[in-house]
């Protein structure tokens, strides 16, 4: 199986075999290699997924080709980084939560490699000739676990995180997943 027919399948068949990937990132010359220890998926119905109720400028990236990053902003200051999953015209995405060397969280990742929306959206991540791709890479299936999802308020009781059993650099380890606390506006 190609690369592209490898991100041309469902989210939920590519999040754990993402595992064990490669991600790189070219900066001033000097490439920097990470290997994903930790993803979660994404699919059209699924109530979390950005592409849940309908397209916009936003997630339009999440309708394909697959194979390329949907990058977004959260909470205003943190950017995360997605694999585009499913057939053209499907919606679907794996978020790349933890990778191998301390990049805890989806957006310490994006932090500390300069990953953003404005330079990094709809980037082919299957180009070895980009400042962002992916290489293949395989883990020993027994030692990959679905858990629930992180910081996310709908579909939470999905198991459709995967992370590598007991590695230090999953950034919540299982089993101590917890609801976003959703901010109030103050009364007077």
């Amino acid at each position: 199986m190609g690369n592209m027919d490898f991100f041309d399948r469902s989210a939920l068949l590519v999040a754990p075999e993402l595992l064990g990937w490669s991600l790189n990132r070219r900066v001033a010359g000097a490439t920097q290699t990470a290997r994903l220890v930790e993803v979660e998926a994404y699919t059209q119905g699924d109530p979390a997924c950005h592409a849940y109720r309908r397209r916009t400028p936003r997630n339009e990236v999440m309708f394909g080709p697959s194979g390329y990053a949907y990058v977004y902003l959260i909470y205003g200051m943190y950017f995360c980084l997605n694999i585009v999953c499913e057939p053209e015209g499907i919606p679907g995405a794996v978020l790349i939560r933890a990778a191998a060397g301390g990049l805890k969280g989806p957006g310490v990742l994006c932090r500390d490699w300069g990953i953003s929306r404005a330079q990094h959206n709809g980037t082919n991540l299957l180009d070895p000739t980009s400042d962002l791709w992916l290489t293949p890479g395989l883990v020993d299936p027994a030692l990959v676990i679905a858990t629930k999802r992180v910081g996310i308020t709908q579909g939470v009781e999905l198991p459709w995180r995967f992370c590598l059993k007991d590695h230090p650099d999953v950034s919540v380890k299982p089993g101590q997943e917890r609801l976003p606390v959703r901010r109030r506006k103050a009364t007077l």
